[in-house]
């Protein structure tokens, strides 16, 4: 037991060790380690985007290698505008629409943009979570690689303490919510062709999609 005090797990729903969790949390992605913390989906661990060791710390906990790239969260709307050279409509509308929320979109980033975070073909996927640990991590930090906080092949970890059972020491510190209400993986939408396509079906249906981008395409319609 007295092992895992090394791994730093703080329970957010306590409001002093919330406080302290956070300012763990900061620090350590700020000084280029991981960290696991809740989203409105499931647990994710994450690192600073613009730490190449960080993001390849990331790939190595998980069993991963550089063709799958890890997703990248951010805290505010408009991170999103300085992480591209130019936002398709789509993209602003869904965002708009669905941020914070359940909702992956797959734009082609800048190419001035100082980081690695893979094998991504110039293209880049970006959520901003609805969870209020988490923005309040990105909106010090900066925009995270975030993978769901489990080994490869594993099932998504729903809490912190399942994650570390999967991460263990790679993790500098975990942040607990508690349960995950609605442990649904994101929906994704590529926007990065002439005609925005439906990648994955996830929390966000495609009929709400196009309610709001009528012209989304997909395999399965």
């Amino acid at each position: 037991m007295a092992d895992w005090l090394l791994v730093m797990l703080y329970d957010c729903r306590s409001l002093a060790d919330r406080d302290r969790g956070i300012a763990a949390a900061i620090e350590a992605v700020k000084n280029g380690e991981l960290v696991v913390m809740p989203t409105d989906t499931v647990y994710g661990v994450g690192a600073d985007a613009f730490t190449p060791y960080a993001v390849k710390a990331l790939l190595n906990a998980k069993g991963r290698d550089r063709q799958h790239p890890p997703p990248v969260l951010v805290g505010s709307r408009r991170t999103l505008d300085g992480l591209v050279f130019m936002l398709p409509t789509a993209a602003r509308e869904l965002a708009d629409a669905f941020w914070p929320g359940a909702l992956t979109i797959v734009v082609e980033h800048s190419p001035s943009l100082q980081w690695d975070i893979g094998e991504t073909a110039g293209t880049v996927a970006v959520r901003m979570p609805l969870h209020p640990v988490a923005l309040e991590v990105l909106r010090e930090t900066g925009p995270m690689a975030v993978s769901s906080a489990n080994k490869t092949g594993q099932p998504p970890a729903v809490t912190a303490e399942e994650a570390r059972e999967h991460l263990g020491y790679a993790v500098r510190a975990y942040l607990e919510a508690g349960v995950c209400p609605e442990p649904v993986p994101s929906t994704i939408v590529d926007v990065t062709g002439e005609v925005p396509r439906l990648l994955r079906q996830g929390a966000i249906p495609l009929e709400k999609l196009r309610d709001v981008v009528p012209e989304i395409q997909s395999e399965e319609y």
